[in-house]
């Protein structure tokens, strides 16, 4: 679905500055001078708040000092030594509130750079074509996105309120070691930092590469666990839970290796560091006892150090984490602006007008379209479907039927020949204007999960409650709705789970409805009806369908006597053309399927018949043996 780098190697380094360099616009928008004013501030304050943090070993020193010099006077002995605690205390609450008030600051900026990405990744996944959507996964997909907004939160938190301030901490305490102390201080503190960080960033390294094992494994799992709960009622049909439960647990067996793999390394690393460090602060503390106990230094001096160092100790311990997850955050953002960068298959031509429908003629003129190149699905198709007339289409399965409102809605252009409204070439004219003159009554209808009203309401969103009343009157599925307790704010469920097939599809013609488009699309709207409620639902599509160019996908022919032209296509092509009763008598396609499902409902209607007949003879039976036991 979306590229990975194939190694780690300078590919994926450039990749990642250059993903954090198209991040920077979003933390410095140019249309925000507040939130750039807010990244000032708090980069002043993160200066304040590191200039407190290396004040305070100097006020503990001197406290130190103060309390270890020879009793003087009553001055010396208590309101010196007192002073320079309260300053050490006050130090200690300025670093942390300078620092506390810089992270409130960069808040509203980060959350800003997240929702703005979050947007921008939700209008690109929408705007993408057809055929994406088609080969995503779902789960797969929301994950990298869940990932992504995430990992912007990282980077800045972690770029911008934890890797800044501690190489400027660092500068600051080598400055003062340099200073103060002699350069042997300097060169130890030096040393131990580069062998700490080259021993994180190596370890870290290898376990990125764990860590993107155990990301790809928990989208893997992730993306088995959504598909098998969309498909619940297949799960059921075929009594496959246990299968599911195999199929979800292996794919998180492997987030287990990874997983348990990520934390001994984790262990390896934290040890590694620990032998590090504390030998670089055992030796400038060996240093140190030496020089307070040769004059040179005072035992002030002596705890300052280790204030300094255990001070360095905090962020650097952190090291391995902060590279670890700026890292991959970089990895998840960069997968997220590669698709905000894809091109979508479909798109608008440079300055295209809106779609301006005056009649609604729709007109199919020598069309050649496949899938994939080697696999023709209609070849040299052409029809007219008049302004107000209605025109059906119908055939076998695999006849290419529904590719005709795919490409009628645009969602793949004709590879030869093109498709006209009104006589302009749906490929000129905006994909929007389009779309919004043509009403889809599809065979699958899938709802939100929400309200009667939400999904009515959703053809024409400005549209007020009377006019979505009125849309369900004309749908035919007003009574029904007001026979529910909460009326028009009864809940659908997912995807409308919770409404009968007939009342999901009277739902889809008032939204239709609604919409009020020139041009209507019907793409086996009753296929997957029973008889009567098929007779009922095109009771109502007969109304929509009134004084509007019509084209119709049929399944069921019975559907489709009364249209103004049926079109028999098979293999891609037109092989028969006219009205019922010319189709009929010609004997070919059409005449074949009719008689077939003829026999087929005959069959059906004499099966009904007969198991009627035996409920009648007994029930009364059943109802002798009741009052004969009473």
């Amino acid at each position: 679905m979306l590229k990975k780098n194939p190694d780690g190697g300078p590919r994926e380094e450039a990749g990642q500055w250059s993903t954090l360099v198209t991040l920077w616009p979003y933390i410095w928008p140019a249309d925000r001078p507040d939130l750039k004013l807010r990244v000032l501030v708090a980069l002043v304050l993160l200066l304040f708040a590191k200039i407190a943090t290396v004040m305070v070993p100097f006020f503990y020193k001197a406290a130190v000092d103060q309390l270890t010099l020879e009793p003087g006077s009553a001055t010396t002995l208590i309101v010196v030594p007192l002073a320079m605690v309260l300053a050490y205390g006050v130090g200690r609450v300025m670093m942390i509130l300078f620092a506390q008030i810089r992270d409130a600051l960069f808040a509203k900026v980060g959350q800003h750079a997240v929702r703005t990405l979050a947007l921008k990744t939700f209008e690109q996944i929408h705007r993408l074509s057809l055929r994406f959507h088609l080969e995503r996964r779902t789960g797969g997909l929301a994950r990298v996105i869940e990932r992504a907004t995430k990992g912007i939160e990282v980077i800045i938190r972690f770029t911008i309120l934890n890797t800044i301030p501690t190489v400027l901490e660092l500068i600051f305490i080598a400055s003062i070691l340099g200073y103060y102390f002699n350069l042997w201080y300097l060169l130890v503190v030096v040393v131990t930092v580069i062998l700490y960080v080259w021993f994180t960033f190596y370890v870290t390294e290898m376990r990125i590469a764990i860590r993107r094992e155990m990301n790809d494994t928990d989208t893997d799992a992730y993306a088995k666990a959504i598909d098998s709960l969309l498909n619940y009622e297949t799960v059921k049909y075929f009594n496959n839970e246990n299968f599911e439960s195999r199929r979800y647990d292996s794919a998180f067996a492997r987030y287990e290796t990874a997983a348990v793999k990520t934390y001994t390394s984790l262990a390896y690393m934290n040890s590694g560091q620990a032998v590090i460090f504390t030998s670089g602060l055992t030796v400038c503390m060996v240093m140190a006892g030496y020089d307070v106990a040769a004059g040179t230094q005072t035992i002030g001096d002596f705890v300052m150090i280790n204030a300094f160092l255990i001070q360095l100790y905090m962020p650097l311990n952190f090291m391995g984490t902060v590279y670890r997850e700026i890292k991959q955050g970089l990895i998840d953002i960069q997968m997220m602006f590669e698709l905000i960068g894809m091109e979508p298959e479909i798109k608008d031509s440079p300055g295209a007008p809106d779609l301006l429908v005056s009649s609604g003629e729709v007109r199919f003129e020598n069309v050649r379209f496949s899938y994939e190149d080697d696999r023709p699905v209609l070849e040299d198709l052409s029809f007219v479907v008049p302004p107000g007339n209605t025109v059906a289409i119908v055939g076998p399965s695999g006849a290419g039927k529904s590719t005709l409102s795919r490409i009628l809605y645009r969602f793949y252009d004709v590879a030869a020949g093109r498709v006209t409204i009104d006589g302009h070439d749906i490929r000129d004219v905006t994909q929007a204007s389009l779309r919004a003159a043509i009403g889809m009554v599809p065979q699958d209808t899938v709802l939100f999960n929400d309200t009667i009203a939400y999904n009515i309401q959703y053809g024409r969103p400005e549209a007020d409650i009377e006019d979505v009343r009125e849309a369900a009157r004309m749908a035919q599925i007003d009574t029904f709705i007001e026979a529910q307790p909460q009326g028009y704010d009864t809940e659908v469920g997912e995807r409308g789970l919770k409404l009968s097939g007939g009342e999901k599809q009277r739902v889809a013609i008032a939204r239709t409805i609604l919409k009020g488009p020139p041009i209507l699309m019907l793409d086996e709207a009753t296929s997957a009806l029973d008889v009567n409620t098929e007779r009922e639902i095109q009771s109502a599509l007969a109304s929509v369908s009134k004084d509007r160019t019509t084209l119709v996908i049929a399944h069921r022919l019975s559907t489709v006597v009364d249209a103004d032209e049926i079109i028999v296509i098979d293999g891609g092509k037109i092989i028969e053309r006219g009205r019922h009763r010319q189709l009929l008598r010609e004997k070919g396609l059409y005449a074949e399927m009719w008689n077939r499902q003829r026999e087929a409902q005959k069959a059906q209607e004499k099966l009904v018949k007969t198991v009627t007949e035996v409920e009648d003879r007994l029930l009364p039976e059943a109802d002798r043996r009741t009052q004969t036991a009473k």
